[in-house]
């Protein structure tokens, strides 16, 4: 067995959104999912990132004034969470959109697809038990 690491293996994967609004992202992910802040750039003055924690992932935001939020996208965040129901309350309230209520799926997720405050798409997804 190989016990030499790959250097072309990565360690983690992180998604970072690009925002016009890097506060209004940043209190919506911590207001729908808890997230923490864990690191901001720079530690004063104007932030220009900032890495949230939210439970064992990592979510980046950076901030672009210039950025286009209308523009369509090809990329989903999918967060795993124990209540997608209870969650999908909390969304519009904290400036995202419902695409509409949560389904059981075959594959045994509970899914519901949401967007954030800047469109982007985001589904929320919860372990289900499968009937046989």
């Amino acid at each position: 067995m190989n016990t030499t690491p790959n250097p072309a293996r990565p360690a983690a994967v992180q998604p970072v959104i690009i925002t016009p609004d890097l506060a209004r992202l940043q209190g919506f992910y911590a207001g729908l999912l808890g997230a923490e802040q864990a690191l901001r750039v720079p530690e004063e003055g104007p932030v220009f990132f900032v890495g949230l924690r939210i439970g064992n992932g990592e979510l980046g935001i950076v901030a672009d004034s210039g950025v286009d939020t209308g523009a369509p996208t090809r990329v989903l965040i999918s967060f795993s969470v124990t209540d997608v129901d209870h969650l999908l309350e909390r969304v519009e309230p904290l400036g995202g959109t419902v695409q509409g209520p949560a389904n059981d799926m075959p594959w045994g997720q509970r899914v519901a697809h949401i967007k954030d405050p800047d469109g982007n798409a985001v589904n929320l997804t919860q372990p289900v038990s499968r009937s046989i």
